[in-house]
């Protein structure tokens, strides 16, 4: 489905977590899934993913097997090991043994069936999955870190441990532990057996000589490596069970000379041991590089650096995992690392073959360079750009990595249009700069912040008060960032050190606007520089005209967020498409808005447009990115939380195709600027994808409803597992917020290296994530469940739910006995109490002592009572003793933590001041405390009250706190804290209260208020509080966001209260035209007599009114109307008669007044009237044609008959545009009930000369025609009409009656005399003189060769598109539909008409070249037509040949003269393929 892929970034953390197979397909664990790529010494490409798991992959090996390469085993974080089939992306079997988290995974070499893995608690299972066993060891109650199973012997498994030991192990001996070896000090990364099963001699080290020359030298058992944290790797000897050789890491030059400490911290060694090389080894070293030992040497001579013959090619941080495979006659190895790149390397040079970059985080946003080709941004969650030149020959991923200065998301970016190499960036801390990407200099940081995520950046031209100056002194483009508080900055790229401006203030100003404007979520520039788009949090999209912004136009048609925007393309042929904007907001309709003449026509006052030119639905979710393509006309691209990407054809409003490559919602979409066949885009699954539009096989969106219930049957399964997790491993651990493991949980330091800075969005999308693993699997996780359950009852589940109650009915039972005994309260004095306890000696001593002090009679005791061992007596002496006494209880309860007991006693003293520091200080302050605060003095009991507020607030007793200010005269700090923490209600009543009327801290409060409860979908409250502070605009804004009925009526009545005119006005013709579509017509003029500016509308709305009636007698209309006026009831009355009656009656008209008629013909024409498009619903339909019977009325009573006819003639034409011939020929037995008569009425009205006017009537002329043509032939055979329709249909670009299927022309033949009338008209040579119009008849024609030689190019680019297809050549035909129609037409009709010579010629010639001049020369031709024929619609002259020649056939009622001028223009004009055959079939 794709092209290329920049995939997830490999776990970091995990001993064995990418592999690589003997064909060349490496695999490595990414998140919760696996992502294969093959390899090759050139380059890698990826082929697809593994999804099943639902957490972190913490483990992946492939099956080494001869005829298993394509079988291979995962763990992961979720409890599961599962045995995959990666070219059916399948699960072939699993197990859930382990309790604990999966450490480690390894298949065995040597048994095709074993994978053996363990877990943190010690536990190693071996798994046979072909006869689906399982047995558990448990070796050592230790945290395992790494295995590694021996390639020599099946039974033999190597087992690495946190603390440093390694133990050798055979499963066949239910575990038994064969060798421990000890020698590291700290956790083991990594194992790897030497591929050699006999021991040769290497070199050895002093204290090694005398083992290495016994007779266990050549004992089998194989030599096995291990690397460790303590920055050594060792070899040991399996048959000795004692270690060989000792391997410590060479300090590098460009680490320095010696090791920071934390790079030791920092440290993962690991080891690889590459088959066929049985005296080296390969291993990681301190920051990324990779060194390759031979064991054989000794010294310097002993190692070798990978990548030193050039800078940069080593990685740049630590390694994590190796592999190796033979490609050819080459052998690579694959490594992984923290700085997110996958390396080949050449064994034989030692050189890196290639870089493969990942992603550590959302792709948030895509930008191609306007000046660099093939530049290609990506910004990205891990807190890095990279720039991608996506059209480098020589390496398909050619990536360069920006990071310095960014610290957080990249949110948005921007190249500049003009200047190579400038791109600016948003963070979502809210930074903004700009990065010179072909400099080695840190980006220029914008000195002003957003306060949120910047969500949007865009260049253009300079607005004041950057605009001011000359031209010299200020730049050319401007940039602008759009952050999440709903604010546009325009900075200076010349000096971003200046404090960016507001637009919004420029907007205020320039538009005289006083109300708060609605936040702003995105901002778009035309290319031409002259006009701004600007989306907002209410839905509506602004249009601003630079450079001083004045408004030109508003579009209120989302009702939610708009999230992105984009303009059209310049360079199209097509003018009119250049003023085209796409929108995409928070629901799932893509909205375009055609503003040519909001832009190039500005009115005084701004326009509102309410009604799309196109919408484009199919999306489930909200739409997030879309793209123009720059090599078509109107062709666009968009992505939404559904996970897919559309592409659309926008004038046709038709899906092309749909892609779904992505495993998680997108973000972010661009069309390649060199191929018109390529989009990329990027998501939350953390890849980029390029991808082709041809080559999807889905053509619109899928549906939602399958994926909602999927996520609510597995939601309550996710938990419960989740629960099973805790409780076995006894709480919640660090893995469960970064995706990777951590270097703190495996004993280290590093808690701030984490593997994606995204995962609390992460987390977000594990409901997306079960869905895909069902999906993609086929397993059933209520199976699972079933069986979980199964298992823990036949484990005596059942027996520990019973002893559980039986423990609980005991602690019952023992309650009442334990309340019977009362808690001996704590002592204040413990000390001096426990010296009371001691023997009965000392007691006697004691009163001696007291006795000896009392009566000294001032003489020298060497007694101090109430001190050391005669505390106790400092209760029976003076005040002195007593203070002596209680100063070292206080300590004693200092020690101990009883703070209230020291309070307490010093009260007791009458140290207040002290009791209330120390309550203070341990943060022990309570009510009875506070109260005795005054008697220390005012500034004391401030001071307390302070600090007791702060207590509060730790204790989240918010309230209280509050109100402890308010004593204290503290009232805005109060209300502060009150707001800070949610409390509005009660901040505002205690500002109300205590604060003057016209406080500007009370408006601030109502608006932060109505702030939340508008977020949260509080609107009418929210209102309330707008009302409160003055703001009348945004609160019937906020009560219009719902958008039903009654909201939009109580918000229109509110604007007009409040002297809001103008958004009164654009509310309630939203609301009636709401009420119009559920056809209540009294309420939609009910609400339009709000305002006098729309008094337009309700004449249109009557003219609607009168026509939906009179159409539901005669059936086009089958809806029946919720209310009805009784004027509008169908009477015999003329149809444009009544619309007069009931204006006069109703409204006021009067004929006779000129000045009111032109007014009423100024309100129609300010009002809106967009063309037809084919897909528009028929009560739309209706409203259109009712505006363009309500125009020509009111010409009629202008007497401007011109203006009358014309739209006499789109009323008419609509139904014709769209396939509806009954609306259209009712429309003309209501407007034209004499038919031809009057339209010859209203040309003997025209203004002589009036060539314009004199083509429009003959345009309306031959509409009447062509319907009286239909029901002639329908009188002479209803039965056959329907055959002869339906083969003629492919005729015609619209539909008639038999096509459309329509049974209502039943009735139009019921009058006998509507029928001979007809017949005598149809009779007259002026009836078909007036439909065989040979301009018109070359007109259509020119339009249907060029259509037709369009689709041969369309299929020819297609075909070129397809690189497994051979090209046609020069002079080749390729085997497409239209030349198989162009060859029918050659031999049925000969080559002596020149239009078949020349469509001869093309199909002797199709090539790309030959064809682009065919549709050059005939546009020329098309162009020299009079404009008259193509401004205004016509019936299909051919197709009215075919039926008369029919008719005279069957019916024999055409003169002959007639019939030989239909067929000479049909054999001049009639020369498609369709044409043709359905002229032969229906007149020979």
């Amino acid at each position: 489905m794709h092209e290329r892929v920049l995939s997830a970034s490999p776990n970091w953390y995990c001993s064995r977590c990418s592999d690589v197979n003997r064909r060349g397909v490496l695999g490595f664990g990414a998140k919760s899934a696996v992502y294969l790529v093959k390899v090759t010494a050139a380059s890698a490409a990826v082929l697809g993913e593994l999804s099943g798991h639902t957490e972190r992959v913490s483990g992946f090996a492939f099956c080494q097997h001869d005829g298993q390469e394509s079988v291979c085993a995962t763990s992961s974080d979720d409890g599961s090991v599962k045995i995959w089939d990666i070219e059916q992306k399948a699960v072939l079997a699993e197990h859930t043994a382990h309790q604990s988290t999966i450490t480690s995974i390894h298949w065995s070499p040597v048994e095709k069936g074993l994978v053996v893995s363990g877990d943190e608690k010690g536990i190693v299972v071996c798994f046979w999955h072909g006869r689906n066993d399982t047995h558990s060891f448990f070796p050592e109650p230790r945290t395992i870190f790494c295995l590694a199973c021996s390639p020599h012997n099946e039974n033999h498994v190597a087992v690495g441990y946190k603390d440093g030991m390694i133990a050798l192990m055979d499963i066949s001996k239910k575990g038994e532990v064969m060798h421990r070896l000890r020698g590291h000090d700290e956790e083991i990364h990594a194992l790897a057996w030497c591929p050699e099963p006999k021991e040769k001699d290497l070199y050895s080290q002093p204290e090694d000589s005398t083992d290495a020359s016994n007779g266990l030298a050549e004992v089998g058992g194989g030599y096995l490596a291990s690397g460790s944290r303590d920055q050594t790797v060792r070899i040991w000897s399996t048959a000795r069970g004692k270690g060989v050789m000792t391997l410590k890491l060479p300090f590098l030059k460009r680490r320095g000379a010696g090791v920071d400490p934390g790079v030791k911290e920092r440290l993962w060694l690991t080891v690889h041991w590459p088959k066929g090389r049985p005296s080296q080894i390969v291993s990681s070293c301190f920051g990324g590089e990779l060194v390759i030992w031979d064991l054989t040497k000794s010294g310097k001579q002993k190692w070798t650096l990978l990548g030193s013959s050039a800078d940069g090619q080593n990685h740049s941080r630590i390694v994590f995992n190796l592999s190796s495979v033979c490609v050819g006659d080459r052998e690579l190895l694959i490594s992984t690392s923290m700085d997110r790149e996958i390396k080949c390397w050449d064994m034989a040079s030692l050189e890196c073959c290639w870089t493969l970059p990942t992603l550590g985080g959302f792709v948030y946003s895509l930008s191609f360079s306007p000046v660099g080709t093939g530049c290609l941004a990506l910004g990205v969650g891990d807190n890095m750009i990279r720039v991608w030149n996506t059209l480098s020959i020589h390496n398909p991923y050619d990536t360069k990595t920006y990071w310095q200065s960014i610290k957080s998301k990249v949110t948005a970016l921007a190249w500049h249009p003009a200047k190579e190499g400038s791109l600016a960036f948003g963070t979502d801390d809210g930074k903004v700069g700009i990065y010179e990407a072909y400099s080695n200099k840190p980006p220029q940081i914008s000195s002003t912040y957003h306060r949120r995520t910047v969500y949007s950046l865009d260049w253009g031209p300079p607005v004041p008060p950057l605009s001011f100056g000359c031209s010299g002194d200020k730049p050319s483009y401007s940039l602008y960032s759009c952050g999440g508080e709903g604010v546009i900055f325009q900075h200076d790229p010349w000096k971003l050190s200046a404090e960016a401006s507001n637009i919004d203030k420029l907007i205020c100003d320039t538009n005289d606007i006083k109300h708060k404007l609605s936040p702003h979520t995105d901002l778009s520039w035309k290319p031409d520089g002259k006009v701004l788009a600007v989306g907002n949090e209410d839905g509506s999209i602004e249009v601003y005209g630079a450079p001083s912004l004045k408004l030109l136009c508003t579009v209120q048609q989302h009702h939610k967020i708009i999230n992105t925007l984009r303009w059209h393309h310049q360079h199209s042929d097509q003018p009119e498409l250049h003023s085209l904007l796409a929108s995409g907001s928070s629901n799932a309709v893509v909205y375009i808005h055609d503003l040519h003449s909001a832009i190039e026509n500005p009115s005084k006052s701004p326009v509102l447009v309410t009604e799309a030119f196109r919408s484009l639905s199919g999306h489930t979710n909200k739409i997030t990115s879309l793209a123009w393509s720059p090599h078509h006309n109107a062709r666009l691209v968009t992505v939404c939380y559904d996970g897919t990407a559309q592409v659309w054809d926008v004038l046709k409003e038709e899906p092309v195709c749909n892609y779904r490559g992505h495993s998680g919602r997108l973000l972010c979409v661009q069309w390649s600027p060199v191929d018109p066949d390529l989009v990329w885009t990027g998501g939350d699954d953390f890849t980029v994808q390029e991808w082709a539009v041809s080559k999807q096989e889905h053509a619109r969106p899928p549906k939602s409803k399958r994926r909602v219930e999927l996520e609510k049957k597995k939601a309550p399964q996710k938990k419960t597992k989740k629960k099973k997790k805790a409780a076995g491993k006894g709480g919640l651990k660090t893995e469960e917020n970064v995706s990777p493991m951590g270097e703190e949980e495996k004993g280290g330091s590093g808690a701030d290296e984490v593997q994606s800075e995204d995962e609390g969005e992460d987390e977000e999308r594990e409901r997306t994530t079960v869905s895909t693993v069902t999906l993609s699997t086929g397993l059933s996780k209520d199976a699972s469940m079933d069986r979980c359950t199964a298992e823990k009852m036949q484990n005596g589940g059942k027996f520990f739910m019973t002893m559980k109650k039986e423990v609980k009915e005991e602690r019952k039972k023992e309650k009442p006995e334990l309340s019977l005994k009362k808690r001996k309260p704590r002592s204040m004095l413990p000390l001096s109490t426990s010296m009371d306890h001691r023997p009965k000696e000392e007691l006697q001593q004691d009163c001696l002592t007291l006795a000896t002090v009392r009566y000294a009679h001032g003489e020298s005791v060497n007694h101090m009572p109430g001190s050391g061992e005669h505390i106790q007596l400092g209760l029976f002496t003076d005040r002195e003793a007593l203070c002596r006494m209680f100063q070292e209880e206080e300590d004693s309860h200092v020690e101990a933590g009883h703070y209230d007991s020291v309070m307490y006693l010093r009260l007791w003293k009458g140290d207040l001041i002290g009791a209330l520091h120390m309550a203070t200080e341990k943060g022990e302050l309570t009510d009875h405390l506070l109260s005795l605060a005054p008697m220390a003095g005012y500034q004391v009991w401030a001071r307390t009250v302070e600090a007791y507020v702060k207590q509060l607030c730790l204790q989240e007793q918010f309230l209280k706190a509050a109100s402890h200010l308010v004593s204290i005269h503290k009232i805005y700090e109060a209300i502060s804290l009150l707001k800070a923490h949610q409390f509005y209600r009660e901040a505002i009543a205690l500002a109300k209260a205590r604060l003057q009327p016209h406080d500007p801290t009370l408006k601030d409060l109502y608006m932060s208020w109505a702030a939340v409860l508008e977020k949260d979908g509080h609107y009418t409250t929210a209102a309330k509080c707008y009302l409160a502070a003055d703001c009348s605009f945004d609160a019937a804004k906020v009560i219009a966001k719902k958008g039903d009925v009654m909201s939009l009526k109580t918000a229109a009545n509110l604007a007009k209260i409040a002297g809001e005119s103008n958004l009164s006005h654009s509310l309630s013709l939203r609301c009636a035209k709401e009420l119009m579509l559920s056809q209540d017509w009294l309420a939609a003029q009910d609400i339009l007599r709000i305002q006098d500016t729309l008094l337009g509308h309700r004449l249109v709305f009557c003219v609607s009114e009168l026509l939906t009636q009179r159409l539901s007698v005669t059936g086009v209309v089958s809806w029946s109307s919720a209310s009805s006026h009784a004027w509008s009831k169908p009477t015999e009355e003329d149809f444009v008669s009544a619309i007069q009656r009931v204006w006069q009656s109703e409204f006021g008209l009067a004929t006779a007044d000129l000045g009111q008629i032109k007014a009423f013909h100024q309100l129609l024409r300010a009002i809106e009237n967009p063309s037809t498009t084919a897909s528009m619903p028929i009560k739309q339909l209706l409203s259109h044609v009712a505006l363009d019977v309500a125009r020509s009325v009111v010409s009629q009573l202008l007497s401007d008959w011109g203006s009358a006819v014309e739209e006499l003639l789109q009323a008419v034409t609509r139904g014709f545009e769209v396939g509806h011939f009954s609306l259209m020929a009712e429309m003309c037995q209501l407007l034209l009930p004499q038919g031809l008569d009057s339209v010859g009425l209203c040309k003997q009205r025209l203004v002589q000369g009036d060539e314009r006017s004199l083509f429009v009537s003959q345009s309306l002329e031959a509409f009447v025609c062509y319907q009286l043509l239909y029901k002639d032939w329908w009188k002479h055979s209803c039965t056959s009409a329907t055959t002869t329709a339906n083969s003629i249909k492919h005729t015609s670009v619209h539909q008639t009656p038999v096509e459309n299927g329509d049974t209502n022309h039943e009735r139009e033949t019921g009058s006998q005399s509507e029928a001979q009338a007809a017949e005598a008209i149809v009779k007259s040579e002026g009836f078909w003189k007036v439909l065989l119009s040979e301009p018109h008849a070359s007109l259509q024609a020119t339009k249907r060769v060029i259509k037709d030689i369009q689709s041969r190019v369309a299929s020819l680019v297609q075909q070129h598109s397809h690189p497994q297809e051979p090209r046609p050549s020069l002079g080749t035909q390729p085997q497409t539909h239209s030349t198989d129609l162009a060859e029918d037409v050659n031999s049925s009709e000969g080559p002596g008409n020149p239009l078949n010579k020349q469509r001869s010629s093309v199909a002797d010639s199709e090539s790309f070249p030959a064809l682009v001049v065919q549709v050059t020369e005939h546009q020329k031709k098309l162009a020299a037509l009079p404009n008259h024929l193509k401004d205004h619609s016509f019936p299909d002259v051919a197709e009215c040949c075919i039926v008369l020649l029919y008719m005279d056939k069957h019916f024999g009622l055409i003169p002959h003269h007639l019939c030989e001028k239909a067929t000479s223009l049909l054999l001049k004009y009639g020369t498609t393929g369709s044409l043709h055959k359905a002229w032969q079939r229906f007149t020979l």
